[in-house]
């Protein structure tokens, strides 16, 4: 195992000079990039319809092709579905990556194809290795298994031979046999869709294996942990999977959970991801600096809108790589190597570098609170539970939703807070008034909206019962994988089933 260790941390090495390559030449990477995709797609039916073989610039592609979001394209996504091909891309399309629909109830499919997978997914998790093994000399990665939860569904294969389910399902299913010689647990485990039953299963089959590195999605890893730790009577996972080096993890904020995994796993370091069904984003570049190389060389082609521009005069100009500002929040826009068009995907970053262009996520498009012209985005939430936490008062957070509650007869409105602590702060009101100070500071919009009390109250908390969260995804059928709950809401949908929920516990 020590010269498989370091055959494999040579050849991880040996990666990082191509990614250098792109941190060089970052534009001329991504035109290359463009040409290549509109190349492959030219004899496609988007690609006659908007006569891609006459695009010779990038200026004539956004100006030709207009941009797109899933409703624009689910009607040719599910022609895919049901067999059809060369619509979009010109290589088969057979695998359907199943969103978790956090918003609603219904699921969006993304295609995923052949060169996504390589040159996209797979080509990101040797760069993951490459860009740790580069920063830890000393490691022992490659001496043991590398644990991965997997989908909360199964692949669903269809009478047309098409399939569905989570990314990370398509992904174990489709690695080459060699590679689940070095992975946990074995396939069949991994792709179970009773989660909780499956967890079970998990944790009995990895007991007793050299387990070094662990990737999944944070809530979902601590369920699994306390799950063990309770079962074999450990002190934490290091007794259990002391070679434990490397947790890689990703799909939502890891600040919340932080605190819990320093003390289930501790003494072990940790690698950010930022992927998606689209496609896979970016990289934590340094160890224990919380931003993402953009990583430029993966089938994807980036363009930007400038958040403001997105919510209010939105007249479908893009920016590119050297036109965007860092601090500033952009909605991304993609197109891919699985005929992804101008799409736009939801995320919004903000970039903390441009040489090389580094970013971090502030949002997303759809999880934002403007009932009252507040426009309270993620990134506010989070950085004021952040600074309340270090500079304030000692409280831990397990999940938390955020909505507007409107009052009639000329009151004013307030956001409700719905939180399931692990540790509850010792003076509620002294929370929500210090969190309140905090969100006037980093957003003036909401600051505005507060003065006097004329439009919006101080904010309000309704502490949850334990695993109010977790019986709300279980009545949805979303447990596991990237399933989560929407940190914050525009509407009482959500807010007014878990609080049901919590009520009735």
């Amino acid at each position: 195992m020590a010269l498989i260790n370091s055959l494999m941390t040579w050849r991880m090495k040996q990666r990082f000079h191509q990614i250098e390559l792109f941190i060089r030449h970052p534009l001329d990477i991504q035109k290359e990039c463009l040409h290549s995709i509109l190349y492959d797609a030219k004899d496609t039916e988007w690609g006659k319809k908007y006569s891609f073989n006459s695009i010779e610039t990038i200026q004539d592609f956004q100006h030709r092709i207009p941009l797109q979001d899933y409703e624009s394209m689910k009607a040719d996504i599910h022609r895919s579905m049901k067999g059809e091909q060369n619509i979009f891309w010109h290589s088969t399309i057979k695998w359907f990556a199943k969103s978790s629909g956090t918003t609603n109830d219904k699921s969006k499919f993304i295609p995923v194809s052949v060169e996504s997978l390589k040159d996209c997914h797979y080509k990101a998790g040797k760069d993951m290795l490459s860009i740790y093994c580069n920063q830890v000399e000393d490691t022992h990665i490659f001496t043991g298994k590398s644990f991965t939860t997997g989908g909360s569904n199964q692949i669903i294969n269809d009478k047309n031979g098409f399939y569905q389910g989570d990314l990370s399902a398509i992904l174990i299913d489709n690695l080459p046999m060699w590679v689940h010689l070095f992975r946990a647990p074995e396939k069949e485990i991994a792709l179970m869709g009773n989660w909780e039953e499956k967890i079970k299963k998990m944790a009995e089959s990895t007991v007793n294996e050299n387990i070094t590195s662990l990737s999944g999605v944070p809530s979902w890893s601590l369920v699994l942990f306390e799950y063990m730790i309770e079962k074999y009577k450990a002190k934490n996972m290091k007794e259990i999977w002391p070679n434990m080096e490397l947790y890689m993890h990703g799909g939502i904020k890891f600040n919340p959970y932080q605190k819990r995994f320093k003390e289930l796993l501790p003494d072990i370091n940790y690698l950010e991801i930022y992927n998606a069904s689209e496609g896979f984003f970016g990289i934590q570049f340094e160890l224990g600096v919380s931003d993402f190389l953009l990583m430029l060389d993966y089938g994807i082609f980036y363009e930007f809108i400038p958040l403001e521009d997105y919510y209010e005069n939105y007249k479908g100009k893009t920016l590119l790589l050297n036109e965007i500002e860092i601090n500033k929040s952009y909605v991304v826009v993609i197109t891919t190597n699985a005929g992804l068009w101008r799409y736009i995907i939801g995320d919004t970053i903000e970039f903390t570098s441009v040489k090389p262009f580094r970013f971090k996520i502030s949002g997303r498009t759809k999880f934002f609170i403007n009932a009252f012209g507040e426009e309270l985005v993620l990134d506010n939430t989070e950085k004021a539970l952040e600074i309340l936490q270090k500079e304030k008062m000692s409280f831990e957070i397990a999940e938390y939703l955020v909505a507007p509650v409107y009052l009639n007869n000329q009151q004013s409105g307030y956001h409700e807070w719905l939180i399931e602590f692990n540790e509850v702060p010792e003076n509620i009101e002294d929370f929500e008034n210090e969190l309140d100070e905090i969100l006037k500071k980093l957003n003036s919009d909401y600051d505005a909206k507060r003065f006097n009390n004329l439009l919006l109250s101080n904010l309000k908390v309704k502490v949850l019962s334990k695993d109010s969260f977790y019986k709300w995804l279980k009545s949805k059928n979303k447990l596991g994988g990237q399933n989560k709950v929407p940190k914050l809401c525009n509407d009482r949908i959500i807010a007014d089933q878990i609080l049901k929920i919590s009520y009735d516990s």
